[in-house]
C-alpha cells in the first residue's frame, strides 16, 4: 500500500511563493512517476508537473513553465512543488499522485495509481 501525504498549501499573494510537499511511504519510488495535478472549482483536474523519479526528468504544463519546479528528495521519499510568481489563476486544490507502471503517462491523471488527499492553494490579487 502506498500513502501520499501532502502539505504546504495555504494563502499567498500574487507574485508570491509557496512550496508543497508530498511525502510518500509504503514502497520505494525509484521507478515511479510522481505528478502534481490541480483542480479549480467548476473545472476539470489538470496536469501541473511531473518527474520520472529515477531519471530526474521533469515535465511541466505550459501554464506553469518557468514559474514552478518539481524537485525531489530521495532520502526523504518526498517530492515538492515549488511555486513562484503565483497568479490568482493558480488557485486550486493541488493533488500529488504516484504512477507505478511503465504505462503511466505523466500528464494523464487516469494512468496514476495513488493519490494524496489534496491541499488548497489560494492566491489573492
Amino acid at each position: 500500500q502506498v500513502t501520499l501525504v501532502e502539505s504546504g498549501g495555504g494563502l499567498a499573494q500574487a507574485g508570491g511563493s509557496l512550496r508543497l510537499s508530498c511525502a510518500a511511504s509504503g514502497r520505494t519510488f525509484s521507478s515511479y512517476t510522481m505528478g502534481w495535478f490541480r483542480q479549480a472549482p467548476g473545472k476539470e483536474r489538470e496536469f501541473v508537473a511531473a518527474i520520472k523519479w529515477s531519471a530526474g526528468v521533469t515535465y511541466y504544463a505550459d501554464s506553469v513553465k518557468g514559474r514552478f519546479t518539481i524537485p525531489r528528495d530521495n532520502a526523504k521519499n518526498t517530492v515538492y512543488l515549488q511555486m513562484n510568481s503565483l497568479k490568482p489563476e493558480d488557485t486550486a486544490v493541488y493533488y500529488c499522485a504516484a504512477g507505478l507502471r511503465l504505462s503511466t503517462i505523466y500528464y494523464s491523471s487516469p494512468t496514476y495509481d495513488y493519490w494524496g488527499q489534496g491541499t488548497q492553494v489560494t492566491v489573492s490579487s
